[in-house]
């Protein structure tokens, strides 16, 4: 009886720290990832999270907020709503050379004539990529769909630029991660929870 008793405390322990670690928020490269965010009125988990890497620069953090989880990058290009990607800056990246990385990965995730019909609302992101000037080492830029208002871009919590119309226009921008030419291969694997 002793055996068994040392064994369901063993077992009632382990669940517990279990259960702890899925309570924590994950970290990566220093940068502290909650479980869930609030984007508008839905309650979003966190997908995955990875490492843009540029050369052999570590360059930012990347998290996947979505309402469901799912570890295929088509399924959650099919998901519908409010989605979040939020993004940690591990150095300073002028404002050009970010929006030129986000266009980059656009065209190379899109035919001509898909990008051709994103055309205003790619302008309209890299204005307001523009504006904000400098990302900056430690600076957490959310770039998210929201229903009924659009993408939007915040900068430490700012909002930045007018919302994006278009819930097509924000899974494209999904793609620049998680399409068939992702920017960066480890990451899109980190962001779908590998």
């Amino acid at each position: 009886m002793k055996a068994f008793g040392s064994r369901l405390l063993a077992a009632i322990t382990l669940t517990l720290a279990a259960t702890a670690a899925l309570a924590q928020p994950a970290e990566l490269e220093g940068v502290k990832l909650a479980p869930t965010a609030q984007v508008g009125a839905a309650a979003l988990q966190l997908n995955g999270a990875g490492v843009r890497v540029r050369a052999i620069f570590n360059v930012y953090v990347a998290a996947l907020y979505v309402p469901q989880k799912s570890t295929d990058a088509a399924a959650l290009l099919a998901q519908k709503g409010a989605r979040r990607v939020a993004i940690t800056m591990l150095r300073t990246v002028d404002a050009d050379s970010f929006a030129g990385a986000l266009n980059d990965g656009l065209r190379s995730n899109h035919s001509e004539a898909q990008f051709a019909g994103f055309k205003a609302q790619i302008e309209a992101l890299n204005a307001t990529l523009k504006a904000v000037g400098e990302a900056k080492k430690g600076d957490l830029i959310h770039i998210e769909f929201v229903p009924d208002t659009g993408t939007r871009i915040t900068v430490n919590g700012q909002p930045r630029g007018a919302a994006i119309a278009g819930e097509d226009f924000y899974t494209a921008v999904l793609r620049i991660w998680l399409g068939d030419k992702p920017a960066d291969g480890g990451l899109k694997k980190g962001l779908l929870g590998g």
